[in-house]
């Protein structure tokens, strides 16, 4: 059962990139996106005072993130017409390796069984919009480690990846959506 999509378009990179920026633009341009499963999970376990917190328990902070991801594409396959995530589920087994945790052989499955459009949007490092926020406690080192680690990873699961330009919100949303041929 591979459940797989050319109407799936994922947005990926390091934290502070612009990625939920650009896909909120999306959204407002009346696409179908998805919300960050990182940013959820955290909100979620936070307030419930969970232990799958990136900061306390590394292992079930990427099990849940796997299934966040999963469960979003299965909501996505509900929608008609294309649909942009923020981050996919070979974000999950980027962070995995980022962290030096081992990649779990169902992370693998998930990878292969819940597909997206072959052609990835990655936004690369800004320093300049890098800010540190309650969910996005990372560093700048750590967010260049992690788009070097979404790079490995997408590129590995066989997506080829489409750099977006470091430019305003409106060139970048006017950029993936002719490069992805969406009004």
């Amino acid at each position: 059962m591979t459940l797989y999509t050319d109407r799936f378009f994922v947005l990926t990179g390091g934290p502070g990139s612009g990625k939920t920026t650009l896909v909120s633009a999306l959204a407002e341009a009346g696409h179908a996106t998805s919300v960050e499963a990182g940013r959820g999970v955290i909100k979620d376990q936070a307030a419930i005072g969970g232990t799958g917190l990136p900061w306390h328990g590394r292992a079930l902070f990427a099990e849940l993130m796997l299934s966040w991801e999963m469960r979003s594409h299965a909501i996505a396959g509900e929608a008609s017409g294309p649909v942009w995530f923020d981050r996919g589920v070979p974000d999950v087994i980027g962070y995995a390796r980022l962290v030096a945790l081992p990649v779990p052989a169902h992370f693998e499955r998930a990878a292969r069984e819940f597909r997206y459009n072959r052609q990835v949007f990655i936004l690369p490092h800004w320093p300049e919009i890098f800010t540190q926020d309650s969910e996005r406690r990372q560093d700048e080192d750590e967010a260049r480690r992690t788009h070097a680690a979404m790079i490995e990873s997408y590129a590995a699961c066989g997506y080829d990846l489409v750099e977006v330009p470091r430019a305003p919100v409106a060139e970048r949303l006017a950029f993936v959506l002719e490069r992805s041929r969406q009004p």
